[in-house]
């Protein structure tokens, strides 16, 4: 088969559902970690921040060995499809770990999770490497990898969605704790409950089952200075201790209407089921796919030369920039949204909804990219969503607790431009490549591939120490509630102009960008002639 042809349509699927895989584990660790830290395991923001930030800073040396080393693999199933086998089940098992919480002590649980997030990049990294080099493998036309790289990210989108709509309601099941409730009616809207823990619980949440109700503590003894009304109240439940609230809002209110959640067994087993299906889907694109494009048949192995032509390459250096700042974008706008719900408009489900639409919008965004890219071009295009998604974000600093219809417009706005960055980033590391082979006539698919997954992974870092050093500016701590009010307006900043800042950059650097589409119609003719030529 030419490395010219067209791919069909099962493969393409096949393609993309291990983007859907990877992204039940990169979205679900951008969307929930952070949180899952501080409001479940008990760290500090600042913490956190310091973790995303150092775990992150070995991705670079770590991801340009995968690189390397994918380049260099010889099986039977090729270079790049073998580790996506072999790194299947282990991916999906550090997932589940790093939602897991023992009891440790404080410094214990640093260490844990240190080891356990260190380990989550390093084989994610050896997951994803060989899958984003796989795509440009598949086929030597880079507008048939336009088109590949479009299903792709539906299937991301799509692997998001999954896990930012349903894993809120899978730790809601799982979590489900079981009290003894009493409800006396005070008045026609409002109630007295009392809750008396058949067992110790270190974190858990109540609140009703729309989430309309406000809760106020009863007894000040256990307010501890929260005297707020809030939707919701996180506590840690003492077995036979009673914990009393006075709950506004709503008539008619039952023990049924009462949800009150165990967090650290609700993520735990919502991230098990979620681990499987990750390993699963993996296996699936294993099996599916084929690679076709191989190097030039007299290239020989020579690591120098490969670096060489690798900082040598323009192109793949303008998107090693662009990715960090894109990847920075997305994750501050992702990793804040969980926080802003729950706290900012008291109502984390509502999150799961806005995130949902986020992904629609995500999947609408990825399906326009290759028709607008024929267009524009893959650069202008670039371009040009930096621009529109990061000034729409900014409209949200506008938006205040009850403006839910105006936060839903925006963000999905801002999503549909977002939504078309990585498409573009992982289609144009493809072309990389390919300059790299038509200046230098050598191939190095996996050192150029692993700019993307160093991209998106140090720049979620950056991100996840930006919202971490950001919030204890303002002295957040998820465990208590006149903290978390005073940070207020860190939050509303995270959600808004602050990663518009770092899309106007993004846009900025991909203005020196140098393959316009008619250098890569000359790039992709010289190549297919080559290859014709060498048989």
């Amino acid at each position: 088969m030419a490395n010219t042809d067209k791919i069909s349509l099962k493969e393409k699927i096949g393609y993309a559902l291990g983007d859907g895989a990877a992204n039940i584990a990169w979205r679900g660790v951008a969307t929930f970690l952070f949180i899952f830290y501080t409001d479940v395991f008990g760290l500090s923001p600042a913490t956190v921040g310091v973790l995303f930030l150092v775990a992150r800073f070995g991705d670079g040396i770590s991801d340009v060995l995968m690189g390397i080393l994918g380049d260099r693999t010889k099986s039977k199933y090729g270079k790049f499809r073998p580790w996506i086998l072999w790194t299947a089940i282990p991916l999906g098992a550090i997932l589940a770990l790093l939602f897991t919480s023992p009891d440790f002590s404080d410094s214990g649980k640093i260490i844990y999770a240190y080891i356990t997030y260190i380990a989550f990049t390093l084989i994610y990294t050896a997951n994803n490497v060989p899958y984003g080099a796989l795509m440009a493998v598949m086929t030597g036309d880079d507008k048939e990898r336009t088109s590949i790289g479009s299903f792709r990210m539906v299937g991301a989108f799509t692997g998001g969605m999954l896990v930012q709509g349903a894993l809120l309601f899978l730790v809601a099941y799982f979590g489900n704790v079981n009290p003894t409730i009493d409800i006396t009616q005070q008045t026609e809207d409002q109630y007295k409950v009392e809750v008396l823990a058949s067992k110790d619980v270190e974190h858990v949440n109540i609140k009703t089952e729309n989430g309309i109700a406000t809760f106020k503590w009863d007894n000040a003894s256990l307010a501890n200075g929260d005297d707020s009304a809030t939707n919701a109240k996180s506590f840690e439940m003492k077995a036979g201790n009673k914990y009393a609230f006075i709950v506004d809002g709503e008539k008619a209110i039952t023990q049924e209407s009462i949800t009150i959640v165990d967090q650290q067994e609700g993520y735990s087993k919502a991230m098990y089921i979620m681990s499987a299906l990750l390993a699963l889907l993996m296996f699936l694109t294993f099996y599916s796919t084929k690679e076709r494009v191989l190097p030039p048949k007299d290239q020989k192995s020579n690591l120098g030369q490969d670096f060489k032509d690798l900082i040598s390459n323009k192109p793949w250096l303008v998107l090693l920039v662009t990715g960090l700042l894109f990847s920075i974008y997305n994750s501050i706008k992702q990793g804040i949204v969980i926080i802003y719900f729950t706290h900012y408009l008291n109502d984390q489900l509502l999150s799961a909804s806005y995130l949902v639409g986020l992904m629609l919008a995500s999947i609408a965004g990825a399906f326009f990219t290759a028709q607008l890219s024929k267009k524009l071009g893959k650069r202008n295009l670039f371009i040009y969503v930096f621009i529109f998604s990061g000034l729409v974000n900014a409209l949200l600093f506008f938006c205040g607790p009850d403006d839910i219809t105006a936060i839903f417009t925006i963000g999905i706005l801002s999503e549909f431009g977002a939504a078309m960055m990585p498409t573009l980033f992982f289609v144009m590391l493809g072309d990389a490549a390919d300059f790299s082979e038509w200046k230098n006539e050598r191939r190095a698919t996996g050192l150029i591939y692993s700019a993307g997954s160093f991209a998106t992974k140090f720049g979620g870092g950056i991100a996840g120490a930006i919202i971490g050093f950001v919030l204890a500016s303002y002295n957040y701590d998820g465990q208590d509630a006149q903290a978390i009010q005073g940070a207020f307006q860190g939050m509303i900043d995270l959600m808004s102009w602050i990663p518009t800042i770092v899309a106007l950059l993004g846009a900025g650097a991909m203005l020196i960008y140098p393959l316009t589409s008619k250098k890569m119609e000359e790039i992709t003719t010289t190549l297919n002639n080559r290859r014709v030529a060498q048989g």
